[in-house]
């Protein structure tokens, strides 16, 4: 296979991006540079760009003098994780409803999500754009470091066929709906039982599958 040094590393970040979401690189798989570098037909200093971004993410996990891997996280990452989101994004909803305001990114991901059967990216833009469009930048700059291992738990949600995305789309709905009345206290509350229930299916499943 010849080597493109045209493609640029940002292209490869996605597809691998993609693939590690929707659990085609599935938890605890190896990305070696070699093996990314064949795998998309370019040079090894762009594939280790493309993992380098994916560990800064939190979509990849290395340790020192190993490969990168696909994290395989645990019952206590992933209560700690929805624990930590949970603060971050009720807070974001509740801020965006004291001024009343419906993200229109919000809105646009949560009508995709109900026609893509590929729900998950539709999922993790609805959360991001309730985040980014409240007025914190800090708050935005804590989200954006739980979002690799987020992403990969929405993954994970699709995968195990653990919800629909009807049931998605209806308490996102219900949170777009707090957020456009003005009820701060509804909004926060609705997004933490989202995000709490998808936190329970995910460890039910864990338990299912014995972590």
């Amino acid at each position: 296979m010849s080597i493109d040094n045209t493609v640029l590393p940002g292209a490869i970040y996605d597809e691998l991006r993609a693939s590690i979401i929707t659990q085609q690189d599935a938890p605890g798989s190896t990305l070696t540079e070699s093996a990314v570098a064949e795998r998309f037909a370019v040079a090894r200093p762009t594939a280790r760009l493309a993992i380098e971004r994916l560990v800064a993410d939190g979509l990849l996990r290395r340790e020192p003098h190993h490969a990168a891997r696909v994290p395989l996280l645990s019952r206590d990452d992933i209560v700690d994780l929805f624990y930590n989101r949970a603060i971050v994004e009720a807070e974001a909803a509740a801020a965006l409803a004291s001024s009343a305001t419906v993200p229109p990114a919000a809105v646009a991901a949560n009508s995709a999500l109900r026609t893509d059967p590929d729900f998950a990216r539709h999922d993790i833009a609805f959360h991001r754009a309730i985040v980014a469009s409240q007025p914190s930048l800090r708050l935005s700059k804590m989200h954006d470091l739980l979002m690799g291992e987020i992403e990969l738990c929405i993954g994970q949600v699709q995968s195990a066929h653990l919800i629909s995305a009807n049931d998605i789309c209806g308490q996102h709905e219900a949170i777009l709906d707090a957020i456009g009345a003005g009820d701060a206290e509804g909004a926060s509350t609705l997004m933490r039982e989202h995000i709490h229930g998808a936190r329970d299916r995910l460890l039910t499943h864990g338990e299912d599958q014995q972590w």
